[in-house]
């Protein structure tokens, strides 16, 4: 039995059925929003820095806003349900867009790295929906229901990159920065997205499911850190896949940030290097369904590992990569983004396999906040590897990121113990 008793959700199985199809959406608008400006981010920062080092500040500014904006929208869901954190977090990211348009016409680097963060709530808010695909799930298809939504993020996602062409011509139009046409697309995306969410999300599945579980309001009022530590305190398996899914998130952030620097370097095209990372976000989340069917099927903590497993062998080729392009760095970003949903996958699902409703948010978002400033961490020293000791010396660093992915989901499985019908905290092996 589930966390959030599977019997008493049984009856909203069809709210469970709309709920992942309004969130499909939503992903694939929302991630034209936060990826269409990844191609490029790094090289307006350096454009407006006018120094190589401070190239992946954009990225690592806007991870640290995605951390700020999980543990604050986190707890705006627990109190008001997910639709309201949803639609707060698509606001604050359009927002952000548009102040890194205007940090292009302004050339100023304050103003880029505000939006920055703002833009970050919409990384929350995409992690979030996966979590809300979870639940009004039954535990044997949880892995799946939140797969699916990662999957939607495939549409907008690899479409984003590519329209930097689009968003370069636009910006000649407007007459701004080209750098900064991306962004003025994804502001709009961004609305859109949030406009359907608060139509259509109806009704809430988290307060459903609070409700199901018999969670009072005074139950979720409390401290939200004292939550969060008394479900970890039950639950070692739950620092494993969280620290897991932070490691293969700061891995992945820092390669996947610096890459169209390199690529430059090299004299690769705008064009091609939009192509690389659309590749990076197939491989992020073009196979989730099939990851969550294989965690569902095979185990939470064994397709943890397998993602560790990936991390290496994409770290070993972008290592290897020239500059410029090159077979290598294609593989190496399309398995890095592999190795990512694995263990992302999976270590989500664990967190909703051993998390009780009444701290469900709590340490969801915790555990978002973890993984965000994980990645910034990773993100911030990107820039000074690669100015200071290249490429290759980056994927090493990231490479004992990955080892760390690895060695969690083996504890995740060495911790994972059957769970009483009472406390309905156990995970799939």
């Amino acid at each position: 039995m589930s966390a959030t008793g599977d019997d008493p959700l049984a009856r909203h199985a069809d709210v469970q059925a709309r709920t992942v199809r309004v969130l499909v959406v939503s992903q694939a608008v929302g991630a034209v929003g936060v990826t269409i400006g990844v191609a490029t981010a790094s090289l307006l920062a350096r454009d407006i820095s006018g120094s190589d080092a401070q190239a992946g500040l954009a990225q690592t500014f806007q991870v640290l806003g995605t951390a700020l904006a999980a543990y604050v929208l986190a707890r705006l869901m627990g109190r008001r349900g997910r639709r309201a954190g949803l639609v707060a977090g698509y606001l604050a990211g359009a927002s952000g867009a548009a102040l890194c348009v205007a940090a292009g016409v302004l050339d100023s680097m304050l103003v880029l790295l505000t939006g920055a963060v703002l833009l970050g709530a919409t990384t929350a808010v995409n992690n979030g929906s996966r979590y809300a695909a979870t639940d009004l799930a039954p535990e044997a298809s949880r892995g799946r229901a939140l797969s699916v939504v990662v999957w939607a993020t495939t549409i907008g996602a690899v479409a984003g990159p590519n329209l930097t062409g689009v968003g370069a011509g636009l910006a000649r139009r407007l007459g701004i920065p080209e750098l900064t046409g991306g962004f003025a697309i994804g502001a709009v995306v961004l609305v859109a997205a949030a406009v359907w969410i608060a139509v259509l999300l109806r009704p809430d599945p988290l307060l459903l499911a609070q409700a199901a579980a018999g969670a009072t309001a005074e139950a979720r009022s409390g401290r939200s850190w004292s939550r969060f530590t008394a479900a970890v305190g039950a639950q070692p398996a739950l620092v494993a896949a969280i620290a897991g899914m932070a490691c293969a998130h700061a891995a992945m952030v820092t390669v996947m940030i610096m890459t169209p620097l390199h690529m430059e370097h090299g004299g690769a095209h705008l064009h091609v290097i939009g192509f690389v990372i659309s590749v990076h976000v197939l491989g992020m989340f073009a196979f989730s369904p099939l990851v969550g069917i294989a965690s569902d099927r095979l185990g939470r903590p064994r397709v943890l590992q397998a993602g560790g497993v990936v991390l290496l062998v994409s770290l070993v080729l972008c290592g290897l990569a020239p500059e410029g392009s090159s077979w290598q760095i294609f593989a190496g970003l399309f398995l890095l983004g592999l190795g990512w949903s694995c263990a992302t996958v999976a270590a989500s699902t664990i967190i909703a396999d051993l998390t009780p409703v009444s701290a469900r948010t709590d340490v969801q978002g915790t555990a978002d906040m973890a993984m965000s400033l994980t990645a910034a961490g990773g993100g911030a020293l990107a820039g000074l590897i690669v100015g200071w000791l290249g490429y290759p010396v980056l994927a090493a660093f990231a490479g004992v990121l990955a080892l760390a992915v690895l060695l969690a989901g083996a504890r995740a499985g060495a911790a994972t113990r059957p769970a009483s019908p009472a406390e309905g905290t156990g995970i799939r092996r």
